[in-house]
C-alpha cells in the first residue's frame, strides 16, 4: 500500500441530531468533534437523519402521504369558483 494517499479508515460515532440515536461504526469522514461511546473516546459526526428518525424506517411515511391526500381532498370539495 503507497502511503499518504489513503484517507483515515478508523472507528467513528454517528449522532442523530433528530432522535439523539448514536452509533458506532467505521469511516473516513472528517470531523474536530470528539464523544465518549461505551466507555472510549471516539471522533464524532453529527447527521440530522438516520434510520432512527426517518419516515421510510420509522412507519411514519404512510400517515404523511394520508394527510397529504387529505388536504387535496378538502381542497377540491371546498374549491372557490
Amino acid at each position: 500500500m503507497k502511503p499518504g494517499i489513503h484517507p483515515n479508515y478508523r472507528e467513528v460515532v454517528f449522532q442523530d441530531l433528530t432522535s439523539g440515536f448514536t452509533f458506532l461504526t467505521r469511516s473516513t469522514a472528517e470531523t474536530r468533534d470528539t464523544t465518549v461511546f461505551e466507555g472510549k473516546e471516539y471522533p464524532l459526526v453529527k447527521v440530522e437523519i438516520s434510520s432512527q428518525s426517518h419516515p421510510f424506517y420509522t412507519g411514519k411515511q404512510a400517515s404523511a402521504l394520508a394527510t397529504a391526500g387529505q388536504i387535496d381532498k378538502f381542497n377540491r370539495r371546498y374549491q372557490r369558483g
